[in-house]
């Protein structure tokens, strides 16, 4: 039994799990948050408005954050404290925040004086009051989403040092901070008033979440030496580039979903935003946990086997391990929003002005995004692949190929397609989910090929993934079964019975069908 206890003990030590376990954490909290939101705007013009004003600044966070320096920023930080040159590491670490810290400013100072001209161009079908709000809360979110992307340095400097638990659930200060907001300002106030509370919480949250890994982070960054573009620092900019296109590439597809989403009748906005939330709860759990924690292990193989003699063995291994972990949990997961969405979405937000019939429409719209799920998380991990190979221009090449297919894609499956085949408008909000499917699902094609013609074929089995997706099936008909005699007027109950029956029949039927049980890490 103690042998058991520290291979348990060693498992949730490894970094993917303690990434997992952080993001989890987080992601929890957001969902408490996103359900109370729910309650109080429900899919109301105040929610649109909300919503559309938070992707706006949110954009720096994106494009600036966590997936650019991830890409840059870390390796070169990993790889100077593998070759134990400390003092370098830590100045170049001190060095970007100040870059980052100057950029960011003025963007923030940029982004508060041209929030109309901004609302005009993500939300264009805003118009009288609904877009004089989407203004307001612009200008008072902006800074709160500087200081998200300098938490995102400290994140850097955690990742680089090992300390993945501590980066992944800081921004659990911030989900509290915005719960409380809506707790104490909830009742009794207009809507409008309360999204402007909501704004100055989601500030303060990001000061928090701040406030929360600086001191260690920078702790962690002491050393000799001033602040200086030595060499680590100019490679690190060179390297910041094509990652931030790339990644602002994928991240524009969410901001081109929203600009469509706001031609569409009211509640589409909203609609897309909680659909959103859940589908990316998978892809953040697994597909970015995954990820970030084999960046430096797969930088290492990389490094290994391009020395003389070098087959690339090592990584294609990790590679393939990889996607199978990624396969195991991603396919239940899309099978439960094609399938079960409509419970998914009760349970998490039907409360107070979030009606039944807006579970089902949030329902279509996760139906919509299970098409690429699966893509979208395995095509992360080769883009990471890439990365450490270190080949920033294909990966930006094709996050470009899928951003010019989401934008035709989605007009077509959200504002021709729909009225075309005697369907209501608003339902245009999955076929752009459907169509940005497909659309990771060619980006993931491309950077199969490209790492397969690089280092060799990497991949799952097809009898893999069928043994998997027939797990997955079977497991949602039993599921179905079992929604179809629980009555519909408590939503967390039929939530609590149908969907733990799901996730038991997967892993049963997995296991009938001898798939292998994901945990092992390659060696």
């Amino acid at each position: 039994m103690p042998g058991k206890l520290q291979s348990l003990a060693r498992r949730f030590a490894r970094p993917d799990a303690a990434v997992a376990a952080g993001i989890l954490v987080s992601r929890v909290a957001g969902l408490v948050r996103v359900r109370i939101f729910s309650h109080y705007f429900g899919l109301r013009d105040a929610a649109d408005a909300f919503n559309a004003a938070f992707r706006i600044p949110n954009l720096l966070q994106n494009l600036f954050g966590e997936g650019a320096l991830s890409g840059s920023f870390i390796p070169v930080h990993a790889g100077l404290r593998a070759r134990g040159e400390h003092d370098a590491a830590a100045q170049t670490a001190r060095t970007v925040f100040a870059l980052l810290a100057l950029a960011i400013s003025i963007l923030v100072l940029l982004g508060v004086l041209s929030a109309p001209i901004l609302v005009d161009a993500i939300a264009p079908g805003f118009h009288g009051d609904k877009r004089v709000l989407t203004v307001e809360l612009v200008r008072v979110l902006f800074p709160g989403a500087g200081i998200l992307v300098i938490s995102a340095w400290c994140l850097g400097v955690l990742n680089s040092h090992g300390r993945f638990l501590l980066a992944y659930t800081a921004p659990v200060a911030w989900n509290a901070a915005m719960i409380a907001t809506l707790l104490l300002f909830g009742y009794g106030r207009d809507l409008d008033t309360l999204a402007l509370y909501l704004a100055w919480g989601s500030v303060v949250g990001s000061g928090l979440q701040f406030g929360v890994q600086a001191p260690f982070a920078w702790k962690l960054s002491r050393g000799a030496g001033g602040l200086s573009l030595i060499p680590p620092v100019r490679r690190a900019v060179r390297n910041f580039m094509p990652v931030l296109v790339s990644r602002g590439a994928v991240q524009l597809t969410g901001y081109i979903d929203a600009m469509i989403a706001s031609l569409l009748p009211t509640g589409a906005v909203s609609g897309l935003t909680n659909a959103q939330l859940l589908y990316t709860l998978p892809v953040s759990l697994f597909g970015i946990a995954i990820s970030a924690a084999e960046l430096p292990a797969m930088s290492g193989d990389a490094a290994r086997d391009s020395a003389p003699g070098g087959r690339n063995d090592a990584l294609r291994r990790r590679i393939d391990a990889g996607l199978q972990r990624l396969a195991f949990f991603i396919v239940p997961s899309a099978v439960t929003f094609a399938a079960l969405g409509d419970v998914v979405a009760a349970t998490l937000l039907q409360t107070g002005r979030f009606r039944p019939e807006d579970s089902l429409y949030v329902w279509g719209i996760l139906a919509g995004s299970s098409i690429g799920l699966l893509a979208t998380t395995m095509a992360r991990l080769y883009s990471v692949a890439h990365y450490a190979l270190g080949d920033t221009r294909r990966p930006l090449r094709y996050a470009l190929v899928r951003l010019v297919l989401v934008t035709t894609l989605g007009y077509l499956c959200a504002i021709l397609l729909p009225p075309a085949i005697g369907l209501a408008r608003e339902w245009g909000a999955a076929g752009l989910t459907a169509s940005a499917g497909v659309a990771g699902w060619v980006e993931f094609v491309l950077l199969r090929r490209s790492i397969n013609t690089r280092i060799g074929p990497t991949g799952v089995l097809a009898s893999h993934m069928a043994r998997l997706w027939g797990s997955g099936i079977a497991a949602a008909l039993i599921a179905w079964g079992i929604k179809l005699v629980i009555p519909t007027s408590n939503p967390l109950v039929r939530g609590a019975i149908v969907l733990p029956v799901f996730g038991a029949g997967y892993l049963g039927l997995a296991i009938l069908l001898r798939v292998p049980i994901v945990g092992l890490r390659p060696r």
